[in-house]
């Protein structure tokens, strides 16, 4: 089997996993563990599908980096629970997910699966830094639009978008993203920069939407390229354009560097975090066979073993 390594943007799967699945899925002292099912079932048959020799798990180690709320204060503002002077904020998560947490992490620890996350970033930028080293082919699997702008014909990254669910994955290829959204990868977040993006508070620039922003990066190229127009008098672009631009140019200034997922953080090597995938052996697979019982994980953890066991 050829090398190909998968960049799983955990958070994503594990809120589709506890929102796809009824939270009265529950082990014997009640909590739940529903997320915990859905997620190994997810990963379970991404790997098998894709045909995944290597995995990591990229985690938030920061949902609201701070240096991007300083350039956009409304980042994600909407998803805060409670504001922690000199600490992370506290995001919205049901309870009944937040006690599965642990859980988690405890069954990617015994299945093997290698678990990376950066100080002060989220998992987009783990799976960006991942994305953009790697020397063989690499599936991101995500359930948010940021990630588009990873893909990469020529060194063979694509996305497995998940948001119309594990039974409606989309493979997102340049010819994709081209056809879908009319922008290359590489404009991708100049395009959600203009265009804004609700779920992240980026509010984008007003009056100008998805077809707008295609249909101007499409003719300017670039984010620079438009503001660029946008300040010579000759170049054709529209006063009304020009206006809207200028309205915006605060948060156009800010704006890019909170969009655009790092590609440079000083990670381990995929050798180095684990990433190979094999067999689960010995003591750990007994004990994540006794935790499926225990936890009430039905077939989810002899699902995870047997798609292992083909790396063997």
């Amino acid at each position: 089997m050829p090398d190909r390594l998968m960049l799983l943007d955990t958070a994503s799967l594990y809120f589709r996993a506890y929102y796809g699945m009824p939270d009265t899925i529950r082990r014997a002292d009640g909590t739940p563990v529903n997320a915990v099912r859905g997620l190994l079932d997810m990963i379970a048959r991404l790997t098998t599908d894709f045909g995944a020799t290597q995995l990591i798990a990229c985690w938030d180690d920061a949902w609201r980096p701070q240096w991007r709320v300083e350039r956009v204060p409304g980042y994600k503002a909407h998803r805060v629970a409670e504001s922690v002077p000199g600490a992370a904020d506290v995001e919205v998560v049901p309870e009944a997910l937040t006690a599965q947490l642990p859980l988690i992490r405890r069954a990617l620890e015994l299945a093997g699966i290698a678990v990376v996350g950066a100080a002060d970033h989220e998992a987009d930028d783990v799976v960006g830094s991942y994305a953009s080293r790697a020397g063989i082919p690499v599936d991101a699997v995500t359930g948010d639009r940021d990630l588009f702008q990873v893909v990469d014909d020529a060194r063979q990254v694509r996305v497995i978008y998940t948001a119309r669910g594990m039974k409606n994955l989309e493979v997102v290829t340049e010819e994709v993203l081209t056809g879908k959204y009319r922008v290359l990868p590489n404009q991708y977040a100049d395009y959600a920069t203009l265009r804004g993006d609700a779920s992240d508070g980026l509010p984008g620039v007003t009056g100008i939407g998805e077809k707008t922003a295609a249909s101007l990066l499409g003719e300017y190229g670039t984010l620079d390229g438009l503001l660029a127009a946008a300040a010579d008098a000759d170049s054709g672009l529209s006063a009304a354009l020009r206006a809207k631009l200028g309205a915006a140019a605060d948060y156009l200034a800010a704006a890019p560097a909170v969009v655009r997922v790092v590609r440079d953080l000083p990670l381990p090597t995929p050798e180095e975090a684990g990433a190979r995938l094999k067999p689960v052996a010995g003591e750990r697979r007994a004990e994540l066979e006794a935790l499926a019982t225990e936890w009430n994980l039905g077939g989810s953890v002899r699902r995870l073993l047997q798609a292992f066991d083909l790396r063997g």
